[in-house]
């Protein structure tokens, strides 16, 4: 039942379908993928973000691709005048993910295990929220997508934030769908909003504390003074699938519990 060959243009259906145990319908993957490890070495690398090897995936006879959002709109019309068939998913909320998941799991004849799965991924959002609660303070926090623009947290990015414990310093920028409606023309606005955490995500390349820290008037800040500059690995948290739920909000959550710790001492 449903497509039994699937390219993965991102990194969150390849994630999804091993964990339904589907990836033998999976022919082709991003190549930034690195969850789960194993397709990277099983799967044929076929895409990027804003790119794609089109003979390679029509090479491979797909009977979908799956794709995110307007950053793929170009490779998606390309394989739709080619005649392959293409879902791009456009969620951009801790909701809109796990409904991702049973939809992606309905698509493919694994509707009860994908919803299975999606309640245990919410369970453990409860579980974090509800340890969180106990905190005896939260911490501002800043989340930085990337440095030159700076762009500020994605919607699904703030919210686990909030559910790791911490108040996301730009909620109003969060609620933009797409990364210019997120861009800061200056770091005026993060010195001035004084974040006692800041966590960076550069898709793509490492983020560099020791150069955030160095951004002028940014020693104010009291994440800068007290060190608390920490990095959670892109494919963690940046990609709208099962790592931010679980392993990206994780770790967020232990830098806060250890913040506030001390902080209620």
């Amino acid at each position: 039942m449903g497509p039994r060959r699937i390219v993965c243009l991102t990194e969150e259906p390849t994630e999804t379908l091993y964990a339904l145990g589907e990836q033998d319908r999976i022919v082709g993957i991003s190549g930034f993928t690195v969850r789960p490890p194993q397709a990277r070495r099983e799967k044929p690398k076929v895409s990027a973000f804003t790119s794609a090897k089109i003979e390679a995936i029509l090479a491979l006879r797909p009977e979908l691709a799956i794709g995110f959002s307007d950053i793929q709109a170009d490779i998606a019309a390309e394989l739709v005048r080619r005649g392959v068939e293409v879902w791009v998913a456009n969620h951009r909320s801790v909701d809109g993910i796990l409904d991702y998941v049973r939809r992606l799991g309905a698509l493919v004849g694994a509707g009860e295990r994908a919803n299975a799965y999606a309640d245990g991924l919410r369970r453990g959002l409860d579980e974090i929220e509800a340890q969180a609660a106990t905190l005896p303070v939260r911490p501002r926090v800043y989340f930085e997508e990337w440095d030159e623009p700076i762009i500020t947290g994605i919607q699904w990015v703030a919210e686990l934030v909030r559910i790791a414990g911490g108040e996301d310093v730009f909620p109003e920028l969060s609620a933009q769908p797409l990364a210019r409606g997120r861009i800061l023309a200056s770091g005026d606005p993060v010195v001035e909003r004084a974040p006692d955490i800041i966590f960076g995500s550069w898709c793509g390349k490492k983020f560099r504390p020791e150069q955030v820290a160095a951004r002028p008037g940014w020693s104010a800040i009291p994440a800068v003074r007290d060190g608390e500059l920490h990095e959670i690995k892109s494919p963690l948290i940046l990609q709208p699938g099962p790592a931010a739920l679980t392993d990206g909000v994780t770790a967020m959550a232990a830098v806060i519990r250890r913040w506030a710790m001390r902080r209620g001492e």
